[in-house]
């Protein structure tokens, strides 16, 4: 075993050690240095620190299952474009040095450069609305255009959008899942997941073949914020996990933006809740950029921030719809239209993407911005 894979192999070890956590190992990293040098410490100093169970855990000789967990990782990482970071590489992301609880490892797939780069987080419901969608997409990608790399945790709605918005400009994407980096979840992603691996980079702090579990999604969020400079929050209802990830990334002195929404949509309502906690308000990607001082590439003459749609001015059902979720007994009400009329005229609308069906089954127009 080289000297490179002997140092992997104690990472890996510390890291699946029974009972001993990110902030164990950072506290017993800080005392005795590398993994190296904890396995070879004497029971009477490890206790000094950690309890006894665990000080006997760490000196006890890996069993099968460690040893075939190591071993599954290191054939892994003999494909190319998979990495194994530490706390204690140079590839190890800055940004996540300065957060509370930094990963012990990351597992990563595709261009770690990119750990290095202006970021902005990208967040917001799974349930998203086809106007969320288009502006999570569309910010994503004047962000991407003018340099900047989106991060997000590649869950469907909003996450999926800002991935494939980033991924249409000229940046890239950093995608933190809450699996193994050798899961794809969930599974409707996974063409998207190997075009992030293929041109981006796919990031997870969890050992291989770990499933989908439901506490470890909020806590990686920790690392999408982490990683970036300020997080967009793009959709919300009121108890949305995407709030999760803007306290955390105000708790990591990151800077919170969210776009807002008709008060009427229950998914606009953790995006206002926000902005009343001090949120920067933000109607285009410009108004990020300005926020946060990106020096824009030298090539970079202009970064396109309006997307063209068409006015359809001369629409009178859209005009009577306005802006707001609107139910179709109301739109009979103020339109005067038959009833079997105006059902027709809706169909044609919403299959030309000018308005879209909510799950109340209100409808609402769908705009550029």
């Amino acid at each position: 075993m080289s000297e490179h894979e002997q140092d992997q192999y104690d990472w890996l070890r510390l890291s699946l050690t029974k009972g001993i956590g990110n902030e164990t190992a950072r506290k017993l990293l800080s005392v005795f240095g590398l993994p190296s040098q904890i396995f070879s410490t004497e029971f009477s100093q490890l206790v000094e620190h950690i309890p006894a169970k665990l000080a006997h855990a760490l000196l006890q000789a890996p069993n099968d299952a460690m040893k075939a967990q190591i071993a599954l990782t290191q054939q892994w990482l003999q494909q190319s474009g998979n990495h194994l970071l530490s706390l204690a590489d140079t590839e190890y992301p800055a940004q996540l040095l300065t957060i509370p609880d930094p990963p012990l490892l990351l597992y990563a797939k595709g261009r770690i450069d990119l750990l290095h780069v202006d970021t902005i987080a990208v967040v917001g419901s799974r349930n998203a609305t086809a106007q969320g969608v288009l502006n999570a997409e569309k910010f994503s990608e004047c962000l991407s255009d003018a340099g900047i790399c989106i991060s997000s945790g590649l869950a469907a709605g909003i996450d999926a959008a800002a991935h494939t918005g980033a991924l249409r400009g000229k940046g890239a994407t950093i995608a933190v899942i809450g699996t193994g980096a050798d899961i794809v979840y969930p599974a409707r992603n996974r063409q998207l997941a190997h075009q992030i691996v293929d041109q981006a980079c796919l990031l997870s702090e969890y050992p291989l073949g770990t499933p989908a579990i439901a506490g470890n999604f909020p806590r990686r969020n920790r690392i999408i914020s982490g990683l970036a400079k300020g997080v967009l929050v793009v959709e919300a209802a009121a108890q949305s996990g995407s709030l999760i990830t803007a306290r955390m990334a105000a708790e990591q002195g990151r800077e919170v933006f969210a776009i807002p929404g008709s008060i009427h949509s229950p998914l606009a309502k953790g995006c206002h809740q926000l902005i009343k906690q001090g949120a920067k308000l933000v109607e285009s990607a410009q108004d990020i950029l300005d926020e946060l001082r990106f020096s824009m590439p030298s090539q970079q003459v202009e970064v396109p921030l309006q997307q063209s749609v068409p006015d359809h001015a001369d629409n009178e059902l859209l005009s009577i719809i306005g802006y707001d979720p609107v139910h179709i007994d109301h739109l009979a009400l103020r339109s005067g239209i038959d009833m079997a009329d105006l059902s027709a005229q809706l169909l044609t609308l919403e299959l030309q993407g000018l308005i879209e069906t909510l799950p109340s089954g209100m409808f609402q127009r769908v705009s550029g911005y």
